[in-house]
């Protein structure tokens, strides 16, 4: 079984309506990708145990990043903002690739006096997710 450093990802993204670019996000220290599927009940009476049919499926993700003066330079990472994100265990032109449409749903900037300022972006995808 071969396994995967966590320093050799990447996240990019693409505006929608601009050309495509894939521009990386600088900076990036961690990311988290959730795909998840709704239930639908279909238990009856008089069954011993519950039923569920597969439903509507969602992705969401989360890129945590160490914030400079250039962090959105030509991103539109903005609250609001719809973006194509591509997320890569393995920043290689042939590695496993997660990701689709999403909109821009946080962005919170923190700082310490004792450590670096960072940034936190969270994405709902629209659509599905692609890998």
């Amino acid at each position: 079984m071969a396994v995967t450093k966590g320093n050799s990802g990447a996240v990019k993204v693409d505006q929608l309506g601009q050309p495509s670019g894939s521009l990386n996000i600088a900076e990036v220290r961690s990311w988290s990708v959730e795909e998840q599927l709704d239930t639908l009940e279909t238990t009856t009476m008089g069954t011993s145990a519950r039923t569920y049919l597969p439903s509507i499926s969602g992705w969401s993700g989360s890129i945590d990043v160490y914030w400079d003066d250039s962090f959105d330079a030509g991103n539109n990472i903005s609250v609001g903002n719809q973006i194509v994100i591509d997320f890569y265990p393995e920043d290689t032109p042939t590695g496993q690739v997660y990701g689709g449409t999403c909109t821009v749903t946080g962005v919170s900037i923190s700082s310490s006096f004792d450590g670096m300022v960072e940034a936190s972006i969270t994405v709902q995808g629209t659509g599905a997710l692609f890998s």
